[in-house]
Parts: structure tokens; C-alpha cells; sequence
């Protein structure tokens, strides 16, 4: 298969410089009808392999989003405390009877979270490490 692929690659590299090549003298001609017109195309393939007998370029694959664990170091975090309190009744200055309530108290505070495991997504992406 990585041969099919070189020879892929080899053909349309040098389809697409001869076509470079025959846009190019086309554009010349109109304006340099004088210049001599090229003769001969020079078409230079450079292997991609590093001689080790292993192409790089069909390594890379997509991978798709994900959830994955990681660990989440220790933190500190300000969370919020929510403190609901009962204030029982009572008879006022006047002797009136003042009925009980709940307060409800909202506030915020820091907390040490400990490392642990949590879940994060990660977007699609190439993956193009060398194996």
C-alpha cells in the first residue's frame, strides 16, 4: 500500500508541475513573444522518506472528540456556602409576638480541592506522531 501511495503522489506531483509549467509559458508568450520558449521542464521528486524505507505523510490520522481522564492537581477554589439559619420567634419590646424565621445566607468561601481524576473533552484533531 505504501508503494501505491508513492506512485500516487509521484504522478500527480508531476501532473501539477507540468501544469505550473504549460500555464507559465502560456502567460509568456503573450507578453515575451521575443524570448525563446522553454524547451525542456525540469521535474525534481523528492522521495519522502528519510531513506529509512518509511513514509511519513500518510501517518497522520483524525481523531475524533472524546471525553478523556486527567489528573487535576490541587487547588484552591472559591466556592459558594449557602447557610439557611432558623430564627425562632419571640416577644418584642412591646409584647407583641414576632413570629420565627429561616434566613437563607449566601457567601463565598476557599476550599482546598485535592488532586483527582476528572473527565475533560478533547476537540477532533490530526494526530501526526511518528510510530
Amino acid at each position: 500500500m505504501t508503494r501505491s501511495m508513492r506512485v500516487r503522489r509521484l504522478v500527480a506531483g508531476a501532473a501539477a508541475s507540468g501544469l505550473l509549467a504549460g500555464g507559465a509559458a502560456l502567460g509568456m508568450s503573450g507578453s515575451a513573444a521575443a524570448a525563446p520558449a522553454p524547451t525542456t521542464v525540469a521535474t525534481t521528486v523528492v522521495p519522502s522518506d528519510h531513506g529509512d524505507g518509511h513514509d511519513r505523510h500518510d501517518r497522520c490520522e483524525w481523531k475524533k472528540g472524546h471525553w478523556e481522564k486527567k489528573w487535576v492537581k490541587g487547588h484552591w477554589e472559591k466556592k459558594r456556602v449557602h447557610h439557611d439559619s432558623w430564627h425562632k420567634g419571640h416577644h418584642d419590646k412591646h409584647g407583641k409576638w414576632q413570629n420565627g424565621y429561616w434566613e437563607h445566607d449566601h457567601g463565598y468561601k476557599w476550599v482546598y480541592v485535592p488532586g483527582h481524576w476528572d473527565k475533560v473533552w478533547v476537540k477532533g484533531h490530526w494526530d501526526c506522531h511518528h510510530r
